[in-house]
């Protein structure tokens, strides 16, 4: 072999060692670090004492609430509708949100410290922002369907049929696990630096953006497109639909009609500027106007206070609800007559 061949083939050879070192030291940094950011924890300063025992009295009324309305809306052989069963899926999501973040506050209650690991703050983020995303988009599912019930009711049977609702549920389930994985991404691929206490009950989008040490212009951009998205395009959907609405009440000609109508509708309106209005404050402002005192009290408006007040505004004054629950809770049949008076 000749000698410039075997130079060849020899700087072949420790060019690629060359490599596979550099790959493996690489790598070694790589899973030194990652192994290091996921043993990482953050401690929740929380609220205060007071406000946290009241958090303690939202979620148990939140629970009762939300697990009452699914049961009698299972249990109701009148209550098998379209808005109803949509309806179910909201009580179910506010138990599941409420559960992802108040047990680590009331946590913090007991234990006086609250701590979280990496691994247990992505998750808790993950979950919190996947369930608030689905609910923004079945409150709109849900003006859509009253849309159609009020303005369109002839054909309200055959649009609004079962298959139809359970896909739109599934989409709306779906869509909202799927987009949150954006703002998580963005959130947690930030280096964090410093004390690492998050001033909030839970791992938040804004008040861990505040721990990085780097600029995260670009990462804020990002999360304020996403929201944009996720808060705007269903709410101008509301308004669209709403407002077809409150014109065909207009035109009812009976004022039994339009009260019954205004009733149901009204509800809707009043969660949705609350859930809405609240986020809406927290994700779509300007930089100077962030503060961590009202980041607290807008999360608590829509993470807390809105899931608890759901089931009071939208089933639980419902007659045909009320009825599901006295046969629950009392065992015993309603008479026909009463039924057929409600």
């Amino acid at each position: 072999m000749s000698e410039g061949r075997e130079k060849e083939m020899w700087n072949t050879c420790a060019a690629s060692a060359w490599n596979s070192e550099t790959a493996r030291l690489f790598m070694g940094t790589m899973t030194g670090i990652l192994n290091q950011t996921l043993e990482a924890e953050f401690e929740l300063l929380g609220f205060s004492y007071q406000l946290e025992r009241i958090f303690l009295v939202i979620y148990m009324v939140t629970l009762t609430a939300n697990s009452l309305i699914i049961v009698a809306i299972q249990a109701g052989s009148r209550l098998r509708t379209p808005m109803y069963f949509f309806l179910s899926n909201l009580s179910f999501i506010d138990i599941c949100y409420t559960s992802s973040t108040v047990p680590k506050v009331l946590e913090g209650l007991i234990s006086k410290r609250s701590v979280i690991t990496f691994a247990g703050c992505a998750a808790q983020m993950y979950g919190a922002l996947s369930l608030g995303v689905t609910q923004c988009i079945l409150l709109a599912v849900m003006a859509w369907d009253r849309y159609v019930a009020i303005c369109n009711p002839l054909n309200y049977v055959m649009v609004m049929n079962r298959s139809f609702c359970i896909t739109l549920a599934v989409v709306t389930w779906c869509s909202g696990f799927l987009l949150s994985v954006v703002h998580v991404s963005v959130t947690l691929t930030v280096p964090f630096c410093g004390h690492r206490k998050i001033d909030f009950s839970s791992c938040e989008v804004t008040a861990l953006l505040r721990l990085a040490c780097t600029d995260i212009r670009l990462q804020e951009g990002v999360i304020f497109m996403m929201s944009v998205v996720i808060l705007l395009v269903p709410f101008s959907i509301i308004l669209f639909t709403y407002s077809y609405i409150i014109s065909t009440i207009l035109r009812m000609m009976t004022a039994a009609g339009r009260q019954k109508a205004f009733s149901t509708c009204g509800s809707h309106m009043l969660v949705v500027t609350l859930f809405f209005g609240t986020a809406m404050a927290m994700y779509l402002r300007p930089r100077s106007k962030i503060s961590p005192e009202k980041d607290k009290v807008l999360t608590l408006t829509y993470g807390a206070v809105t899931p608890m007040l759901n089931p009071l505004l939208y089933s639980l004054h419902n007659q045909e609800v009320k009825l599901s629950l006295q046969k629950l809770i009392y065992k015993k049949r309603i008479p026909r007559e009463q039924e057929h008076n409600t």
